[in-house]
């Protein structure tokens, strides 16, 4: 999820865009509750939730690629979308948990809450998997995303193909962080905290931003789980 903001942000030359901002983390939130409250056709909820996740995440994903393929589309056009997704998804999922019943609509609020107990050791593999293949396709064009951040009229004439490029993170941050999102659930100011810290200690070089973004993601989502547990200390709830 590190990753995932600081790719946006370098795409999108915008501080503060992030998986979250542009409507990904809302569409996951909306996929899984659609599941939670109107059934899961017969899988078990472990299973249909990360996949109810998964795809409204991919689903909101693809209407982001359709903005990103015009080539009228600016990058402050496409943040505009983003957030437009992210009102809409976030106002269809109040609409499903007033719809629901009390105990479902406390288990949607549950898992929008984002918890990392609800990972296994199957989850964590698939997510490592994922990432670590993302993380290898975006670092093979580190200088065309170092080059992005001068503007993308300076990238052009450096033989950077920007739309291309543009089709390219936005798919890879999509699939990366739709996985992750769909195992642990909601956890917003991972993709837009982590990228600040990590360029303020090794700058734009994305041979370094992209690593250290990824280690600093890491390293404040395991205090924020250690500290959450230590001043609230809750018995753990699973979907059963």
């Amino acid at each position: 999820m590190g990753v995932g903001g600081a790719e946006i942000q370098t795409l999108l030359n915008n501080p503060m865009a992030s998986p979250y901002t542009l409507g990904l983390a809302a569409a996951a939130g909306l996929g899984a509750s659609l599941v939670i409250a109107f059934g899961s056709f017969g899988l078990p909820l472990m299973f249909a939730v990360p996949i109810g996740a998964f795809l409204m995440t991919m689903l909101a994903s693809a209407v982001l690629f359709l903005f990103a393929s015009m080539s009228r589309v600016s990058s402050a056009m496409l943040v505009l979308a983003g957030i437009a997704l992210l009102f809409l998804f976030q106002s269809l999922l109040s609409l499903v948990q007033y719809l629901s019943a009390p105990e479902v609509s406390q288990q949607i609020l549950f898992w929008l809450f984002g918890n990392l107990s609800k990972t296994t050791w199957t989850n964590l593999l698939i997510t490592s998997v994922v990432a670590s293949i993302c993380i290898t396709l975006l670092l093979r064009d580190a200088w065309k995303l170092t080059a992005l951040r001068l503007g993308e009229t300076r990238a052009a004439t450096l033989g950077v193909n920007t739309q291309r490029l543009r089709l390219k993170v936005l798919f890879l941050v999509a699939v990366m962080t739709s996985v992750a999102i769909s195992f642990v659930g909601v956890i917003g100011f991972i993709g837009l905290v982590a990228p600040h810290v990590a360029r303020l200690l090794v700058g734009e070089d994305q041979r370094f931003f992209v690593p250290l973004a990824m280690v600093t993601g890491a390293a404040f989502l395991s205090v924020s789980s250690v500290l959450s547990k230590t001043i609230i200390p809750v018995p753990c709830f699973r979907l059963a």
